[in-house]
């Protein structure tokens, strides 16, 4: 597609131009004769006899010819008309001048914001088509071409998230490095799409040759059967470790139950569709259906996960106490640490919430690691235990997010979440954290464009936010395949 920016004016442009001036110049000189005529009547001899002019003179007199007055006062706005188009002319020409009567044809050189302008929309757009590429294999086995083509659209994707968060942070510090480093952002990215692309009718001939409706059929079942007793489980969480221990995953339930409104529909019209023969409507209506019932997927583990991990944290919690408070006996043998007062307070302010009531364990276990770990110590294994469980909830947190909301999510949320990904525990949960943070305001940033109560009760405003439509359109805009940039419309 030629951009915008370097499109020039279409070559017969200049003929018509060159029409009007012919014109306008005609007019002008009509107008120029018919206002000096009277004048030359008027004072050269008599060119007819006396007699003859006596009739004329007093039809003048009477009432003067409407051409009269009207024919010169179009000359002078022809001629009024042919000054201002002459003038606006030159005005363009020199805005557009490069040098001295020559307009430019080379197309402006793009400012360091339209690079990372283009780099920040290429993650975003290569990682939507590995997450969506992904949730549909979950419906069929691809054959190894397809899987491999995946892997390897996410191998580049990830090259591409690590060098932006290197960008971000400086690195490289010349011009002519970050430069490159976005262009290899760009590049990476488009790779990783041409890979999706490539399986893309692959994937549609082993999708062809299965039941996918009675498998998302099948999906959406169980799921359905799962919302109360998960929504039991997020309840007795919350009373048993305070709100504040699962406020992450609050309104989880509600938005699975909405993806699956939304798949009710689309499931409903696949299979009329299917009956009356309407190829094209059964694939757009089953894709979409296994869109939002591969996310009410993800909103209803996510919940699950979570209530599993307060429970595991809170069996740890006392055992990490204990085993940090060997760590700093020994820090203390050895010499007096930086930190230790504060390591001793938070221990105190744990072991108190312990018998004080309802308290958040995955929170407080996560406060006995970086105390011990501000000491130099850590490196026990109920300490590093309670890391790695802390690292992993914040990640699956922070990922489920992004992926339910990634239609509104930009991407430094996404290239943090893949740096955290990539971390060591402590650093892991530092970062996931962020990238939540930073993708729930990216989320109150964009707002929701389909705010009607129609587009809520048809789940049609979730299935726009997750990604699983486009949102382009009224009706939600296209749905989104297995596939990258080329072909992930192409149900549309």
């Amino acid at each position: 597609m030629t951009s915008s920016l370097i499109r020039g004016r279409p070559r017969h442009a200049t003929g018509h131009i060159g029409v009007r001036v012919g014109y306008a110049v005609l007019g002008g000189m009509a107008g120029a004769v018919w206002l000096v005529l009277p004048v030359m009547t008027t004072t050269a001899q008599d060119p007819v006899p006396a007699a003859a002019r006596e009739p004329v003179a007093a039809a003048q007199a009477d009432g003067a010819s409407t051409a009269d007055y009207v024919l010169p006062l179009v000359a002078v706005a022809a001629a009024g008309a042919l000054g201002g188009y002459g003038y606006i002319r030159r005005v363009r020409r020199s805005r557009s001048r490069t040098t001295p009567g020559i307009i430019s044809a080379a197309p402006p050189t793009p400012s360091p914001v339209d690079f990372e302008r283009q780099a920040r929309a290429a993650l975003v757009l290569a990682d939507d088509c590995v997450r969506t590429s992904r949730e549909a294999l979950g419906y069929v086995d691809g054959g190894e071409s397809v899987v491999r083509a995946l892997r390897a659209a996410e191998t580049e994707l990830s090259a591409a998230l690590a060098i932006w968060r290197r960008y971000e942070e400086g690195i490289p510090g010349d011009d002519t490095g970050r430069r490159q480093a976005l262009v290899g952002v760009v590049g990476r990215c488009a790779e990783a799409g041409r890979q999706l692309d490539a399986a893309a009718e692959v994937f549609d001939a082993e999708w062809g040759a299965g039941d996918a409706l009675a498998v998302a059929e099948g999906r959406f079942r169980e799921l359905a059967a799962r919302t109360s007793g998960v929504a039991g489980a997020l309840t007795e969480a919350g009373e048993r470790y305070g709100s504040g221990a699962v406020a992450s995953v609050v309104g989880y339930v509600e938005q699975a139950k909405d993806r699956l409104v939304f798949a009710t529909g689309r499931l409903n019209q696949a299979r009329q569709d299917a009956d009356s023969g309407d190829r094209d409507g059964f694939r757009r209506g089953l894709r979409a259906a296994e869109g939002a019932v591969a996310q009410a997927g993800v909103l209803l583990d996510g919940v699950a996960r979570l209530t599993e991990e307060l429970r595991t944290a809170a069996g740890l919690v006392p055992a990490a106490l204990t085993g940090a408070e060997a760590e700093l006996a020994g820090v203390r043998a050895s010499g007096p640490p930086p930190r230790l007062g504060h390591a001793d307070a938070v221990l105190a302010a744990v072991r108190e919430e312990l018998t004080g009531g309802p308290y958040d364990p995955l929170d407080a276990l996560r406060r006995v690691v970086r105390a011990v770990e501000g000491t130099g110590g850590g490196r026990s294994g109920v300490i590093a235990a309670g890391a790695d469980l802390v690292a992993r909830s914040a990640l699956g947190v922070a990922d489920d997010f992004v992926g339910v909301h990634r239609g509104a999510v930009g991407a430094e949320a996404r290239a943090l979440l893949a740096e955290a990904g990539r971390a060591a525990a402590a650093d892991a949960d530092r970062l996931a954290r962020r990238a939540r943070e930073l993708a729930g305001r990216d989320v109150r940033a964009h707002g929701n464009p389909y705010a009607g109560e129609a587009a809520h009760e048809s789940g049609l405003a979730g299935a726009v936010l997750g990604g699983v439509l486009l949102g382009e359109e009224g009706d939600g805009g296209p749905v989104v395949a297995f596939g990258g940039p080329e072909t992930r419309t192409r149900l549309h």
